[in-house]
């Protein structure tokens, strides 16, 4: 009866095993494309706005992956130190073929940012915190259910001059961090992490845009579900300064 017991106990442990195997780490990889024009308005000295809109697709260009807007007061403590709260919303496109229903997201946001130097290097942090409404969509159809979580996002960005001429490109490197709460956040506290390497071009004065590689690692809510979303990345930047005090 003793070697039975043992047995039997054995048996679970191996099946148990088995099970955890079955649910080891599944990655979906995607080849993505991702744009946006993104607004800094400097209306006083220390208030404006601030504003971008962002189209992202998968297999490059072929199917669509979201739309998003978002917008907020900002307030200059000084040139370096920026506070924001604004509002955004999200159109997530179905995964899924043959699906067509878009879920909705809206979202509240703060966010701190600091720039400073390192010598030549120009540094960029962000801390963002985002509360999220988001819809909830069953086999192509919405569910009246709204699922509430709220992220932060840690944001470092460095500007590294490569030529002495300022109208040749530099080098920018980055990368930023999402952890995210809720009742319904159980297995995926961490969202997500984005590398981003390219080159950031100088228009004009008020213009600027940055293209390169985001690498970006997703887990999702199964806790051993991710998405590695491989992107090409162009991004403008208007930053036009209406103030009288620079």
């Amino acid at each position: 009866m003793k070697r039975f017991c043992i047995s039997i106990g054995v048996l679970i442990c191996i099946m148990s095993c088995l099970n955890n195997y079955a649910q080891t780490k599944q990655v979906n990889t995607q080849d993505q494309f991702w744009t946006s024009i993104n607004s800094t308005v400097k209306l006083t000295k220390h208030w404006g706005f601030i504003t971008d809109a962002h189209v992202r697709r998968t297999d490059f260009l072929a199917i669509p992956n979201f739309y998003f807007l978002r917008g907020a007061a900002n307030y200059w403590i000084n040139p370096k130190l920026t506070v924001a709260l604004g509002y955004a919303h999200m159109w997530v496109a179905p995964t899924k073929a043959g699906y067509t229903t878009f879920a909705n997201e809206n979202r509240l946001y703060q966010q701190v940012q600091l720039l400073s130097n390192a010598g030549k290097v120009s540094i960029v942090q962000r801390m963002r915190s985002e509360q999220r409404w988001i819809e909830k969509i069953v086999q192509d159809k919405k569910t009246d259910t709204i699922n509430f979580t709220e992220r932060l996002r840690y944001l470092l960005s460095l500007t590294i001059p490569v030529f002495k001429n300022k109208q040749l490109p530099s080098l920018i490197i980055s990368d930023e961090v999402c952890l995210q709460f809720g009742k319904k956040i159980v297995y995926n506290s961490f969202d997500q992490n984005r590398i981003f390497i390219g080159i950031k071009q100088t228009i004009s004065k008020s213009l600027s845009f940055d293209a390169g590689y985001m690498y970006l690692y997703q887990q999702k809510e199964t806790g051993y579900q991710y998405n590695v979303n491989k992107t090409y990345r162009l991004f403008f930047y208007f930053t036009p300064n209406f103030s009288k005090h620079s």
